[in-house]
């Protein structure tokens, strides 16, 4: 429990700090000295100092969208643990409760986006839906293939009874098919390539970028804060259901599952420094694949 706490600490401070190392990572592979790794920081406290602006044409949907946001990240981000390192807080069932508050996360934007009444948002907003449909049902069905050999619905639990269990690399199929559809799933909701580019400006190509054109000042600041913490969250799912290691000593547990968070997001910036963007016709059939993954996991699992 004390671990856990010191891992919601460590993310609200360091989630930035994700975005940072992929930049610098992808700067490396093209020759670049790259932006800082604090400059996601440096943007956050400056959209602090400003004032929010308001259409007329928008209703009290995008006025409360994006403290609403903040506010499902910060209660996915109590349940979720790192590697070995459990959750502050925990009960069988919160898988759901996690999944869904990510999903309360994705509606809200997308409601803000379509209260503006712009079609290049509503266009974004639709995108984004289509996707998350599709990824959401990766991310559940492969929480639920460990759940299901582990025979506990906690995510907290999941490590400790994992290794139990014997689902270890790479005796056990599924760490490996899970991994693999967590992958993708992680590069979709986080708006990254092959699936949407966070760098572009080019307005037909954009998804998360075009449904937050209209925010703006403390919004803003609380979108991209929310947006870094979900990478977080994420990763950590990823590092827990990958690497379900223990160790004697809980310190090694917590470094550990530190160390593969940053190897997350050294990986991340590779993939998008060697990969180009997909058509959108070519996006959906990747996170298919990741369900098909995910349902194979299931099928091993419950064998």
């Amino acid at each position: 429990m004390r671990w856990g706490l010191l891992h919601v600490l460590f993310a609200l401070v360091s989630a930035p700090l994700l975005a940072g190392v992929i930049n610098r990572t992808k700067a490396f592979f093209g020759g670049r000295h790259g932006p800082s790794f604090f400059q996601l920081y440096y943007d956050i406290f400056k959209l602090l100092r400003k004032d929010a602006v308001y259409s007329r044409t928008t209703s009290w949907i995008f006025r409360t969208a994006p403290p609403i946001e903040l506010a499902a990240v910060l209660l996915a981000l109590l349940f979720t643990p790192l590697g070995s390192t459990a959750a502050w807080l925990c009960f069988q069932g919160d898988l759901l409760l996690v999944v869904y508050a990510l999903g309360l996360m994705r509606f809200m934007i997308i409601s803000a986006a379509l209260d503006t009444g712009s079609a290049f948002e509503g266009m974004g907003a639709s995108r984004e839906a289509q996707l998350s449909a599709l990824a959401e049902v990766a991310l559940l069905v492969a929480l639920l293939a460990v759940a299901a050999f582990t025979k506990s619905f906690s995510l907290s639990a999941f490590a400790a009874q994992a290794w139990a269990a014997g689902l270890v690399w790479p005796a056990n199929a599924i760490l490996p098919l899970v991994s693999a559809a967590l992958l993708v799933v992680l590069l979709a909701e986080n708006a990254r390539l092959p699936f949407d580019d966070p760098n572009t400006h080019l307005e037909l190509t954009m998804i998360h970028e075009a449904m937050i054109l209209d925010h703006c000042g403390v919004d803003l600041a609380f979108i991209e804060y929310g947006s870094a913490l979900k990478m977080w969250i994420l990763s950590a799912i990823l590092v827990s259901m990958a690497l379900p290691l223990r160790a004697s000593s809980s310190l090694l547990n917590f470094a550990t599952g530190l160390g593969a968070m940053v190897i997350v997001a050294l990986l991340v910036g590779y993939i998008e420094s060697v990969m180009a963007r997909l058509r959108l016709i070519r996006t959906p059939q990747l996170l298919v694949t990741a369900g098909v993954l995910s349902f194979l996991a299931v099928m091993v699992a419950m064998r």
